[in-house]
């Protein structure tokens, strides 16, 4: 009868360590892959951002043609990063912080059509400053020559762009 129990007893032991180290190595193998994982979905709303900014690009360079009085509207989804007016500076500035993905070479200005990136990396982590200079533009944001920040979202912003005239053509952004 003891040598039963004893057996018994072994089976659970066992049991509990072959847990244990199955556990173990699925940790490892998370801990391996979940940067990657952060790496690529970093990389994926990146290259969205580039997107959304040439996209913004083409709408200003077709209002410009267009001439005074017409406007255009733009879904944006900023999942992460903000988006900036630069009214002061005639600049349109997406940012991502903390991202794990280094999208340009660290501390050079790098062009991808017009947009230009600027990547600053500190101990793996980068951050990422992607701009569209309008200084041939008066950009507003409102009507006025003032620095509007939008935020990321999980809904999609409405940005109504105009083409508001003058003798500097004032481009004009406005959340609708």
């Amino acid at each position: 009868m003891k040598k039963g129990r004893k057996r018994s007893g072994q089976v659970w032991v066992e049991t509990v360590i072959y847990t244990l180290i199955a556990l173990v190595l699925i940790g490892l193998v998370i801990s391996f892959v979940q940067p990657k994982i952060q790496e690529l979905q970093d990389k994926s709303t990146l290259q969205q951002s580039i997107s959304m900014l040439n996209d913004i690009d083409n709408i200003v360079s077709s209002l410009a043609q267009n001439g005074p009085g017409n406007s255009r509207k733009i879904e944006m989804n900023l999942k992460s990063g903000s988006l900036t007016v630069d009214g002061v500076n005639d600049l349109i500035i997406f940012k991502a912080d903390k991202s794990h993905y280094q999208f340009s070479e660290p501390d050079k200005i790098v062009n991808y059509g017009n947009v230009q990136v600027y990547t600053h990396t500190i101990n793996g982590i980068s951050s990422i400053n992607m701009t569209l200079n309008y200084n041939q533009y008066n950009i507003t944001y409102g009507g006025q020559n003032i620095i509007k920040t939008i935020t990321q979202a999980s809904t999609p912003y409405n940005l109504l762009i105009s083409n508001v005239g003058g003798s500097k053509v004032q481009m004009g952004f406005q959340l609708v």
